[in-house]
């Protein structure tokens, strides 16, 4: 959360202004060119403008965005802290690192299972990618020179718009497209109540699910983003001492915060895909309380 520069009326992580000074001008033409006509023209049928709308003016200083920096950073750090954690697997002297792996590994195959079932460990890598790149985007806000991609609106919506496609994916690869459509209709009932009653439930499930993307960006955003804004309002309240003494707690519910959002993100994506995806009748057998967990805790969000 340090070495920041002042741009724009907000702080900029140093790396973010170092790559738009070299490659920010050929971007920012090419954005000219090809983008910003686009958003112009899409943007005019709503009397507004990309620059009111994005809040940022098209500059070769900002062609390439502090989020767009950061996720792409992030994906890069995932790649090689599960590499380096796994380092060289071994099943008589396993490293700290891959004891950390195999603990990680082991809480996303529960959580997959237990609200999913058995049939669903076929998800795992989907759902596992997701926890573990929202969780690095999420701690990255907590060192030097970065910030949490999580903490930009635009990040969190594509991260939800994902998680939303995926499971409806799913649902339409199992099911098809009729009876994927069919279980937002609820439950058979008898011919009267079903033109009447149907139709409402298929209304207000159809609706819960397409908003789903935008609260689940909505909320990872507003978390992170509050703790970014809190970290970096106390730490100047009354520097240097503030500097120095707060920023050593506030990182202990950063990371807090970081893991608690991570593991959220992960549990809903998990519990829609629950809805989507059904294991065959003699596996219902065996996880009687499967669905009825699932359910539950859907309730419960």
């Amino acid at each position: 959360m340090f070495l920041f520069s002042e741009g724009g009326g907000h702080h900029t992580p140093l790396i973010v202004e170092f790559i738009n000074h070299y490659v920010g001008e050929p971007v920012y033409h090419f954005q000219m060119a090809y983008t910003r006509p686009i958003w112009v023209a899409f943007f005019n049928k709503f009397g507004t403008t990309p620059e009111k709308v994005f809040a940022s003016e098209y500059s070769p200083q900002t062609a390439i965005p502090w989020y767009t920096v950061m996720f792409v950073i992030a994906c890069i750090l995932t790649v090689v802290a599960v590499r380096l954690l796994k380092g060289r697997l071994s099943d008589d002297d396993p490293k700290p690192g891959q004891l950390t792996l195999e603990a990680g590994y082991l809480a996303i195959k529960g959580l997959v299972v237990s609200v999913i079932g058995e049939h669903g460990f076929k998800y795992f890598p989907v759902v596992a990618t997701f926890a573990i790149l929202i969780l690095v985007s999420n701690l990255m806000g907590q060192f030097p020179l970065f910030m949490s991609p999580t903490a930009s609106v635009n990040v969190t919506f594509a991260l939800g718009i994902s998680s939303f496609v995926y499971y409806n994916y799913v649902g339409i690869a199992e099911n098809g497209i009729w009876g994927h459509l069919g279980h937002l209709a609820g439950p058979r009932l008898p011919i009267l109540l079903t033109l009447v009653i149907t139709p409402l439930i298929f209304a207000i499930e159809l609706i819960s699910n397409l908003i789903r993307p935008f609260t689940l960006g909505v909320r990872l955003f507003a978390n992170m983003f509050s703790d970014e804004k809190v970290f970096l309002e106390i730490t100047n309240l009354a520097p240097p001492i503030t500097h120095f003494v707060l920023p050593l707690v506030l990182t202990m519910l950063g990371v807090f915060v970081a893991f608690v959002q991570a593991f959220v993100f992960t549990l809903l994506s998990t519990i829609y895909l629950s809805e989507v995806s059904h294991a065959h009748h003699d596996e219902h057998e065996d996880e009687p309380g499967v669905e009825a967990h699932g359910e539950a805790v859907v309730a419960h969000a």
